[in-house]
Parts: structure tokens; sequence; C-alpha cells
């Protein structure tokens, strides 16, 4: 495993990198929301290869919410976070909140939600048919940027938000995520990211032979990621090891290699977006892009509604804000 180097000291440059890690997500939330279910060929005939965005009103989706509300629960608990922390504000935010059906959430919120109402506890919320969903992936990126440089931090507190709602690999996808994100904030290199994402996982599990191959095939195309990863015939686009995999190769080729590839779009561009951003920091960002982002509409959440991604990563590097 190559070592992840140790975070600048610079706050300026902690900042940059956070603002990119959650600019990125939202960036890659949008730009793959309109291919969420597609196959290549599907894209292919409706819009050539996509290299931008193809709606003139481009916005995130649960995924850019969902990390929102995690990074809020995050900036408010830090290290201290526990799975009771979590369910409360999971009832307080989004499960006792009477705003109607919460419009495309995942089926592993809706099963939670469904849990929570019933008045069931984590971790026996989280038991339910889609525990084993990318909904923890989506929303890890803010506790790689809490947690930068210390891969292992990132992946404890993002199981303890997980245990609300998953469970087995959609714990790994989540941590795998936030590991990633946390090495790619200490300014490592792409080897150094997916070596911190293996790292915190079970070596045998799927999510980590997912991430293994996407990346092996990443230098030969989006085919044949997609093809190493993707089980064929299988229904559902939102699993895991799927999206974390497909997330991982197409970090280490292009948030648009996410995004062409289909499927769970929005979250594996997300996802690679964070990862990108992370590394590279928000002014690697197209400005076209980047411009694009507002505060989110609260189409899933509504209680998330105005807040700005750009406004959690400020609130998740305190030292900055200590060191003006």
């Amino acid at each position: 495993m190559e070592p992840v180097k140790q975070i600048a000291c610079n706050p300026q440059v902690l900042l940059e990198r956070a603002r990119g890690a959650l600019l990125g997500l939202a960036v890659g939330d949008a730009l793959g929301a309109p291919a969420e279910n597609m196959k290549p060929s599907e894209i292919r005939a409706k819009w050539g290869r996509i290299e931008g965005f193809v709606t003139e009103d481009p916005a995130g989706t649960d995924d850019t919410e969902y990390a929102i509300f995690s990074g809020l629960l995050l900036a408010r608990h830090g290290s201290a976070l526990t799975v009771s922390h979590v369910e409360r504000a999971w009832h307080h935010w989004i499960a006792d909140l009477d705003e109607g059906p919460f419009r495309g959430a995942g089926f592993s919120e809706r099963g939670t939600l469904e849990n929570l109402r019933r008045g069931l506890a984590a971790p026996i919320s989280a038991q339910h048919r889609h525990a084993w969903s990318d909904g923890l992936a989506m929303r890890a990126a803010p506790f790689g940027v809490f947690a930068a440089g210390r891969p292992a931090e990132a992946a404890r507190l993002v199981a303890i938000d997980g245990t609300v709602s998953h469970d087995g690999e959609g714990i790994y996808g989540g941590q795998a995520v936030a590991a990633g994100v946390a090495a790619a904030m200490a300014g490592g290199s792409p080897a150094s990211v997916v070596s911190a994402a293996l790292s915190v996982i079970p070596s045998d599990s799927w999510t980590a032979r997912s991430l293994r191959r996407a990346v092996t095939a990443a230098p030969r195309g989006e085919r044949a990621v997609r093809s190493a990863v993707v089980i064929g015939g299988y229904p559902w686009t939102d699993l895991a090891p799927e999206a974390v995999g497909l997330a991982f190769g197409a970090f280490a080729a292009s948030v648009l290699t996410a995004v062409n590839m289909g499927r769970d779009a929005d979250t594996t561009a997300a996802v690679a977006g964070a990862l990108a951003g992370a590394m590279s920091g928000a002014t690697a960002i197209p400005t076209a892009w980047a411009s694009a982002i507002g505060p989110v509409r609260g189409s899933c959440l509504p209680s998330m509604r105005g807040y700005h991604v750009l406004d959690i990563a400020d609130l998740l590097t305190p030292e900055y804000e200590a060191a003006r």
C-alpha cells in the first residue's frame, strides 16, 4: 500500500481541496443525473457522447442533498459523532416531517424512513432489502473532507452514519469513498487514493473486488470498466459494489467516464467528482460547470433547501476559519 501523505499545513490549500471535493460531488451529480439508469447505447443515441450539461437547468439530486445532510451532522458533532446522533437527525430533518414522498430518494433511504417511522431503531432500521445500496457511498465525501489525511478515521465515522441505513457491502462502499477522499485531501496520488480506499474494507469483499477490477480496466476505456464490474442482466443500478467500482474506475480516467457509462450515473459521477475535486481543488473544476451549481432545491430533502455545498465545505474545515 502506498502511504498517504501528511496533510498540507496551509489552511488555504485544505479549504481549496474541501471545496473541490464537495463541488465536484455536486457537479458530477448534476452531470450524471440525465443519464441515470440508461445504457451506454441509449446515451449515445440521445446525446452522442456527453461532454457537459445536457439540460438548461442542471441541478443535483438526492446525492447532493444527502451529502449536505451528512455534512451538517458531521460539522455539528465531529469525531464525537454517535449512532444516536445520526438516528435523531434522520428523525428531526427527514422522518418526522410530513413533507411528501421525498422525491428522488433511493430505495435504501425509503426503506430506512419506513423503518424509522415504524419506531425501529438502529441498527435494525438498516434491515431492509437495499442495505447494500450506494446510498451511503453517495453521501460519504464529507467524512473524507473532515478527516483529511486520516482514511481510517473517515471510514470509522462514515460507518457510524451508515449504521442507521446500511449494512455489509453498503457500509463498505461508504468507507471506501470516505477513505479515498481523505487520502485525496492530503494530496495523495491516484494510486494512494485507491490504496486508502482498499485499506479500510475487507480485501475479499465484493466492493474491494469490484474496485480493483475497475481500476485495472480503466486504461482500456469506459467499455472495459463497465464490463469488469457490471453484472449482466441485474436490474438494480444502485448496488454499492458496482457503483463504487465504476466510480473509482472513472476517477482513474475522468468524471465524464462515469456519466457515459450510465447505470447509476449521478452517484458514480458524484463520487468520481468528489475524489477528483479533493485531489485537484475547486479551481480545477471547469468554471461553466462550477458556476451552474447553486443552493440545493430540497426536491428530495425539503429541510436541506437553500444550503450550498461550498458552505458545507467551509464548515468542515474549521482550521481555515481559525487562521483568518
